[in-house]
């Protein structure tokens, strides 16, 4: 065999070869139905395919769309489909993810509503009756809550950022306050002849409100402590403890009860004189009442019952010993019967009538005399609650004490007592407190004094953390065998408050007391300067 033999059979060879291929390669285009460009679905089933393969993992089990009429899957036939169709390939995750909500909108149970065929599986509306798209309304605003703009950062803020925050004990409200500074005066005690000192001052308050549905309760407490740096020497400790209770009853009928005490040493210029005391007594005082009150229509009807104990512990003299002071032991007992009549819910003026006994629990003091006495009143006035603006009550009248030995004469004057509060504008606030009280004394032939006081306060928020206020006071004592003292005081101060909890705080006072009677008279200035803590 030549040459040129062999290379035509190889080119003949070569030739059918490739002519196969061809007829191959379109014969299975025909079979897979691909016709122009490659779909992304394809794309994407080829490659899970592929991936399949390589990772060992098992593709997705072919499950057809329609299910047969004996209801095997497996005998269940695709629609028809072209030449075209890609029933052969696995079906991709998108794909099977479909079907999978689709088996799940199959009711488990006969007679539930099937769920939309759409993504979100709703329940058609057909199926809904009135009441399903209010009750379904419900149920997305419990689940998702209306909520801000996201893209608003406004925050409301605090009406006041540096009030107290107050702690929580039980059901009440705890405000603590503590104050610590240094006072210099001319006078260390507020009396004739006394010197100047400067004088180391703490002061502590607490306040507890209740935070009930239904009465109500406040508790109000302090203690202070005096004690001289330098000068003249000072050193004494006052405080006291007063609680409030409301029942609201049935019927509009209100009980009210309160409670209180005190304890401090007695005023250097007190009207009864001790000769060559060194420490003036300790004074004790409790004081309670209880009353209820009834609303008749208009008519505002009350009865209120009080309790005042007045307890003087032992004076020191200069030379060492003691003075008893149990002479001046008393009890005051009275009873207080008002009607008022409602104008207007904010105005209801009313009148008033007191009756008590006093009772000493020496029948006789030292001198003699029989101290005792009954006790009526009555008085005139006007409630007042205007919302914020204004509220409390002021009244006037008369009242008397008629001592029981009868070479003592009754103690009377005019009886004044107001307890109101204003606040002309956001962030002033006014208050005015007057009031009149029977002083006792032990004096040789003395019946004893009537005191008129009252003071104006005025407190102003001229910052958020900085506090101004400003107090005037005037008293009036007129002792019944003649003579009177008259003691104006005037005092203005600031607090600048650092944070919510510190402070910084300070202010002046000016005293002075003008006297008929000798030895009675004497002023005082003082500055006072600290800090102040409160929670």
């Amino acid at each position: 065999m030549g040459w040129n033999t062999r290379i035509w059979r190889r080119s003949t060879a070569l030739g059918l070869s490739l002519s196969a291929c061809v007829y191959g390669v379109a014969t299975a285009q025909e079979v897979s139905g691909l016709r122009g460009l490659v779909s992304e679905t394809d794309i994407t089933s080829s490659i899970q395919s592929g991936a399949g393969a390589e990772t060992g993992l098992p593709a997705p089990r072919y499950e057809p769309v329609t299910p047969s009429p004996s209801g095997d899957p497996a005998s269940a036939e695709a629609p028809a489909e072209t030449s075209n169709s890609r029933s052969s390939r696995t079906p991709s995750t998108a794909i099977a993810r479909e079907r999978a909500r689709e088996a799940r909108n199959v009711p488990a149970q006969a007679g539930q509503t099937p769920l939309d065929g759409v993504v979100t599986n709703g329940i058609p509306e057909g199926d809904l009756d009135e009441t399903d798209g209010v009750d379904r309304a419900d149920s997305t605003d419990a689940l998702n809550p209306r909520v801000g703009a996201i893209e608003s950062n406004f925050q409301a803020s605090e009406e006041n950022p540096y009030a107290p925050l107050g702690l929580r004990v039980g059901t009440f409200t705890v405000t603590p306050t503590l104050e610590q500074g240094v006072t210099w005066t001319t006078n260390a005690d507020s009396s004739p002849g006394s010197g100047e000192a400067a004088i180391s001052e703490t002061t502590l308050r607490l306040n507890a409100v209740s935070d009930w549905s239904r009465h109500a309760a406040t508790i109000d407490a302090y203690g202070i402590y005096r004690k001289s740096v330098s000068g003249e020497a000072v050193s004494d400790i006052e405080g006291g403890i007063d609680g409030a209770l409301r029942f609201d009853l049935a019927g509009d009928y209100t009980a009210l009860a309160s409670l209180g005490y005190t304890v401090s040493p007695e005023s250097a210029s007190s009207p009864v004189v001790i000769v060559g005391v060194e420490d003036r007594p300790i004074r004790h005082i409790i004081d309670g009442s209880l009353g209820l009150s009834k609303d008749l229509g208009k008519l505002r009807l009350s009865a209120t019952g009080s309790l005042t104990r007045e307890h003087y512990g032992d004076a020191t003299l200069i030379d060492g010993s003691t003075l008893s002071q149990k002479e001046r032991n008393s009890t005051l007992a009275t009873l207080r019967l008002r009607t008022g009549y409602a104008i207007s819910p904010a105005l209801a003026p009313f009148i008033e009538g007191e009756v008590g006994r006093r009772f000493y629990d020496e029948e006789r003091d030292s001198a003699g005399y029989e101290r005792s006495a009954t006790r009526f009143a009555a008085r005139a006035g006007v409630m007042v609650d205007i919302e914020e603006k204004l509220s409390g009550e002021a009244s006037i009248g008369w009242v008397a004490e008629d001592i029981d030995d009868d070479r003592l004469n009754t103690v009377s004057g005019l009886a004044l007592a107001a307890a109101l509060n204003w606040s002309p504008q956001r962030g002033t606030d006014v208050r005015l407190d007057a009031s009149t009280t029977i002083e006792g004394t032990t004096d040789p032939g003395d019946s004893g004094s009537i005191l008129h006081s009252g003071t104006l306060r005025v407190e102003r928020q001229i910052r958020a953390n900085l506090t101004a206020e400003a107090a005037a006071g005037l008293s009036w004592r007129d002792y019944e065998n003649g003579g009177h003292d008259l003691t104006m005081n005037g005092e203005a101060g600031m607090t600048w408050w650092l944070n919510r909890t510190l402070g910084l705080t300070g202010r002046a006072r000016y005293e002075k007391r003008t006297s008929s009677l000798p030895s009675r008279e004497y002023d005082a200035s003082s500055v006072f300067l600290g800090v102040r803590m409160q929670r």
